[in-house]
């Protein structure tokens, strides 16, 4: 937890990685990276949306932004290599292996939090 909050965390496949990477902006619902590590408009390609350049590791809030709920992970429609996003089963928002919006309620991407690695194996949040 980070500011009361769930926080995601996530070493991602390379499955994941090159799913992510293959979404067309056109697919999203929201097209916002919504990275606060990054410029406000970046748009929310996989790349805009992962703590490292090579996309192996996604931090992110773990909230829904539909209403709130936490959204369960490795579930929902949007897969990759067999393993899954995040779902809200709430009110049914999917969520994709890189934390976008891509089906159902929610109208934003799951924020990614200002965040650091301050050694290889710790994240600093804020």
């Amino acid at each position: 937890k980070w500011l009361g909050k769930p926080v995601f965390i996530r070493r991602r496949t390379e499955a994941e990685i090159e799913e992510g990477r293959s979404v067309e902006m056109s697919q999203l619902v929201d097209s916002v990276a919504r990275n606060a590590n990054i410029d406000s408009g970046a748009q929310a390609t996989d790349e805009n949306r992962t703590l490292d350049e090579a996309g192996e590791w996604l931090v992110m809030m773990g909230v829904c932004t539909h209403l709130g709920c936490v959204p369960i992970g490795n579930a929902g429609e949007f897969t990759a290599g067999g393993v899954g996003g995040w779902f809200c089963p709430c009110h049914g928002s999917h969520y994709d292996t890189a934390g976008r919006i891509r089906k159902g309620p929610a109208p934003q991407n799951l924020p990614v939090p200002a965040a650091e690695f301050v050694e290889e194996t710790t994240i600093l949040l804020g």
